[in-house]
């Protein structure tokens, strides 16, 4: 499967197929000074806040680029997942990414639509997870 996906996919189009990503000219720390409000504004529980450029640096590892990473989470939308479906227990909870790439911000989170399409048969799970990644989204471009 690995060697198929390699003749067909570039790793720019694996990672823009996986991923939901948007580029901004704000500053990194503007967003990031931004990021909690944001996720009131739009009923997410900020449940996380890594400053990944500074755990890394702790470690003996410094990195030249901002890196924040956010876990954020709706309980309601959680529990019915979790209820109906725990595969999805591994891509939970949401997880949104600050980082500098080329002069520029990139804000990304996991391109939830293709697992959502799998839940055609739970209309009511496929509803709620859809609006969840609507909102997530909308969150995304509102911040950036």
């Amino acid at each position: 499967m690995k060697w198929l996906m390699r003749l067909f996919m570039t790793k720019e189009s694996l990672f823009e197929m996986m991923t939901y990503k948007v580029q901004s000219k704000k500053e990194i720390t503007d967003i990031a000074d931004g990021f909690s409000k944001a996720c009131e504004k739009y009923k997410f529980a900020l449940l996380h806040e890594y400053v990944y450029h500074e755990i890394v640096e702790s470690k003996g590892f410094p990195i030249e680029r901002k890196v924040y990473i956010y876990e954020i989470c709706q309980a309601k939308v959680a529990a019915l997942v979790l209820t109906d479906e725990p595969d999805f227990a591994p891509f939970m909870p949401c997880r949104i990414a600050l980082y500098e790439e080329n002069n520029q911000v990139s804000v990304s989170t996991q391109n939830m639509q293709m697992i959502l399409d799998t839940l055609g048969d739970n209309k009511a799970l496929q509803t709620q997870t859809s609006e969840l990644f609507t909102l997530l989204k909308q969150l995304i471009n509102e911040i950036k």
